[in-house]
């Protein structure tokens, strides 16, 4: 009998047959945690959604500050153009700041990200113009890269048993930095004249009225930072090995073993070294394409929306808004974030193992309609506090008291949604990058698609709000129409996405790659033949 033979018998008992009964696969156990890099991960998270958010509740008295508005009716257009402009210089640097990270790792460019967010939040509250507020927000989309390459770093310290609760952590710290950044806003907003007794004196902030949240947010920023030099460790670590001596990617995996391959591994020098990436066109798949329009849409639906909160809950009440105050609007913010930590840190990782990723996608497309199209007849509710006003105290605090309690279900449900689906969209993407070495770019990718998106978005929904409520239009073309608009492609993509296949429940670059091993264990059986 051949060599030959004797090698392919000995490899034929060595695999596991998929069919005998008596062998059963072994399902392995969640891997801790390691918090020692996560949490450094997460306290640079926070920087980001606190300084994003903690300027809504004041941006509607801000822009009004400015003067710039020739009537209340335009002040949603104005605000639209700061969202937008942050938008357009996030789109315009965020796939070099993904690609950086994969050649020089994830800790530098989060570093540079951290400095540059720490300036100019300090700077936008300085702003006495509506131009230096729209150049301040285009330097801040500058160093807005920081979420694509946090994303990439988790993937590469999670497996595929903590991968879910792992990935689940960076949008609980967004929805959690939210809620803070909301109250922030709204509570320190002004303190010249909210806290008298403290800040009444003070010049620096009667000159300057929305200085103080924004130093807070440089505050939060600048422990991430601290965390980020001090903490974090490089992620992008891979094997350095000689290019004359290839070796199989998976090892471990039965099957793939080769006669070149050690029985015993040694451990592989490490360095930061850049292995191989894929082409643009090998990566952007007809199924990754597929992913990200409906990613876009989804973006586009709930960012309308998103942006126009704080503008319409500002809004009186006979033009279709709410007619809150500032410290109103960030308590309505920041209150759902109470219900945000069970629902991303237990509801959610149960769901995602036992249902699978793009099941808890399409759950949280599904609790977003319902929100949506209930939103604006809130209105109504405060439109008869505002006519009923001198009328008995507590006929009016019941009324009151029932529109916040309706106010409030409404803003869990959304955060319900969001977590859902931003936290799944997340995941598929991730879950379809072929190697580690292509995280970056597949998680930029993503957040280049979610830029762009952010530019239009809130131009169509300021502009949408003014159009609508400046004419006496019928249901839905009143102050129904952006939220009957947001509802229309929520549905659309809830309908494309039962056109994606179960395979992005699983994370592609650790799986087996049984092509690259058959093809090495061809070369080997040729050179087996070559000596016998």
């Amino acid at each position: 009998m051949s060599r030959r033979d004797d090698d392919t018998r000995d490899s034929d008992h060595s695999q596991w047959d998929p069919l005998d009964k008596h062998e059963e696969p072994v399902v392995a156990r969640e891997t801790p945690l390691p918090w020692k890099q996560i949490a450094p991960l997460v306290a640079m998270r926070l920087a980001e959604p606190i300084n994003f958010t903690l300027i809504l509740p004041f941006m509607y008295k801000m822009i009004e500050g400015f003067g710039v508005a020739d009537t209340p009716k335009d002040i949603s257009y104005y605000s639209s153009l700061l969202f937008v402009s942050l938008s357009i210089s996030q789109t315009a640097t965020v796939m070099y700041w993904g690609r950086l990270s994969d050649r020089i790792g994830r800790r530098p460019v989060l570093i540079a990200g951290l400095i540059g967010t720490l300036a100019v939040s300090v700077l936008f509250g300085v702003c006495k113009s509506f131009t230096m507020a729209l150049l301040v927000r285009l330097a801040a989309g500058v160093f807005a890269g920081n979420a694509a390459v946090m994303k990439s770093a988790m993937a590469e310290i999670a497996d595929d048993t903590n991968r879910s609760r792992m990935m689940a952590l960076l949008p609980l710290t967004w929805n959690f930095g939210s809620m803070v950044g909301s109250g922030v806003g709204g509570v320190f907003a002004n303190p010249a004249q909210q806290f008298p007794g403290v800040f009444g004196d003070s010049k620096l902030f009667i000159y300057f009225p929305y200085l103080l949240p924004c130093l807070i947010g440089s505050t939060v920023a600048a422990f991430g930072l601290i965390a980020a030099i001090f903490n974090f460790r490089e992620t992008l670590v891979r094997p350095v090995q000689s290019a004359e001596e290839p070796v199989c990617e998976q090892p471990a995996v039965a099957g793939c073993s080769t006669e070149r391959t050690p029985l015993l591994v040694q451990p592989a020098a490490t360095s930061v070294a850049p292995a191989k990436q894929n082409s643009m066109r090998s990566l952007l798949t007809p199924l990754v394409l597929r992913v990200m329009a409906t990613n876009a849409i989804m973006c586009f639906a709930y960012n309308m929306c998103d942006q126009l909160y704080p503008i319409f809950a500002a809004t009186d009440p006979r033009d279709g808004g709410l007619g809150l105050d500032p410290r109103s609007i960030g308590i309505s913010l920041g209150i759902e974030g109470i219900v945000v930590v069970y629902i991303q840190l237990v509801v959610y990782p149960r769901l995602e193992r036992k249902y699978g990723v793009l099941y808890c996608y399409r759950r949280g497309l599904s609790f977003a309609i319902p929100y949506l199209v209930s939103m604006p007849f809130l209105s109504v509710i405060a439109l008869h506090l505002q006519n009923q006003a001198g009328t008995s105290a507590a006929s009016m605090l019941a009324e009151k008291i029932a529109m916040w309690a309706i106010l409030m279900s409404l803003m869990t449900m959304r955060i319900t949604s969001s977590v859902m689906a931003f936290t799944s969209i997340n995941m598929m993407i991730t879950n379809m990058a072929p190697t580690r070495a292509d995280l970056g770019f597949m998680n930029g990718t993503q957040q280049l698609a979610m830029s762009v998106v952010r530019i239009f978005a809130p131009i169509v929904s300021g502009s949408l709000w003014s159009w609508s409520i400046k004419h006496s239009f019928p249901f839905p073309f009143n102050s129904h129409l952006v939220w009957m608009l947001s509802t229309v492609l929520i549905a659309i993509v809830l309908k494309l996405s039962y056109r994606i296949p179960d395979s992005v429940n699983k994370f592609a670059a650790d799986q087996p790659k049984p092509a690259a091993c058959a093809k090495e264990s061809d070369n080997d059986d040729e050179t087996i033949q070559d000596r016998d």
